[in-house]
């Protein structure tokens, strides 16, 4: 396989792994695969929706082309219905870096999920698990109240923890609540009291992928459009009935293509509807990798729309 040039002169790697941040489409993911093949790497998901395996294309996951030219690991590793957690990333992100440095590869950490990389390199608070008869509770009360309704429960509970949160949030509004009944503690405060980070103690380099807004916007629009093309909403179909407080329910643009499976929304409507909530969910992530990652490597795309050349004076 060819490198390009810019791939070809890279000097010796110089930490022990790589972690690239950035919001949706905006490059992360070739950037990875850069590297990786640059570099004898594997690439390791840093993304909470691409670890599931019935949307591939949705979640414009890596294809097989991409597994073929450099390892990939925690991708499409978890069902759907399953309860994936932040919890349960550090512990398979901590198998997928013992497999790494056992085969002498580098880890290349990529994703948009800012949890996920603070579980890398701030660690996570060891929450007590909430017993299921709390949970199966909780659940009722969601039901009964909707959303809304157990975020204000929520608010008069724990005004700190709901103060963060969105009233339309369902997955995380229940978590909250189920954590503060089961253990009287507000879930902020737990947040606090972090584990040990999944690479403490490791070099690192560190990066931040930055397109331009109007760029960003525009991308996001194409990549919609060719999801499409290759199937989305065969893939969304398969998961009508999806519980909405599994994290599954989150992914983008799968509310919108039931919508239109259901005959709510024309196609043109529903694809304008999807690319405009993919829009909002990036300007949120970027808002907190600029809170929580401000002292990163923050890049922007050269002129022929990569970060190699970028990253190659900081990493090299």
């Amino acid at each position: 396989m060819s490198l390009s040039p810019e791939i070809r002169d890279c000097e010796a790697v110089t930490v022990d792994a790589v972690l690239i941040a950035g919001p949706t489409a905006s490059g992360k993911s070739a950037a990875a695969l850069s590297l990786a093949r640059a570099h004898n790497g594997v690439v390791i998901n840093a993304d909470s929706m691409q670890v599931y395996r019935e949307v591939s294309i949705l979640s414009a996951r890596p294809s097989q082309a991409d597994s073929a030219a450099a390892p990939h690991l925690l991708y499409g590793h978890v069902g759907a219905e399953e309860r994936y957690s932040v919890g349960r990333y550090q512990i398979d992100a901590i198998a997928a870096l013992a497999e790494a440095r056992k085969a002498g590869r580098l880890p290349v950490f990529v994703g948009g999920t800012g949890l996920y990389f603070a579980a890398l390199t701030e660690g996570l608070a060891e929450i007590p698990p909430v017993p299921a008869d709390i949970r199966a509770e909780a659940r009722d009360r969601l039901d009964a109240l909707g959303v809304a309704g157990l975020h204000a429960e929520l608010a008069a509970r724990d005004p700190e923890t709901a103060a963060q949160l969105r009233p339309t949030d369902p997955q995380r509004v229940l978590r909250a609540y189920e954590v503060h009944v089961a253990t009287g503690r507000p879930l902020a405060s737990w947040q606090r009291q972090a584990s040990k980070p999944v690479l403490a103690g490791l070099s690192l380099a560190r990066f931040v992928l930055d397109v331009p807004r109007y760029e960003l916007r525009e991308r996001i629009r194409r990549r919609f459009l060719a999801m499409m093309e290759a199937g989305a909403r065969i893939e969304a179909a398969a998961l009508q009935g999806l519980d909405p407080t599994l994290p599954a329910a989150k992914i983008l643009g799968l509310r919108e293509l039931w919508a239109l499976d259901a005959g709510v929304m024309t196609e043109a409507d529903a694809v304008s509807a999807a690319v405009t909530a993919t829009r909002q969910f990036a300007k949120r992530q970027t808002t907190w990798f600029r809170n929580r990652m401000a002292d990163w490597a923050w890049l922007q795309p050269d002129d022929n729309g990569n970060f190699i050349t970028s990253m190659r004076q900081v990493f090299s």
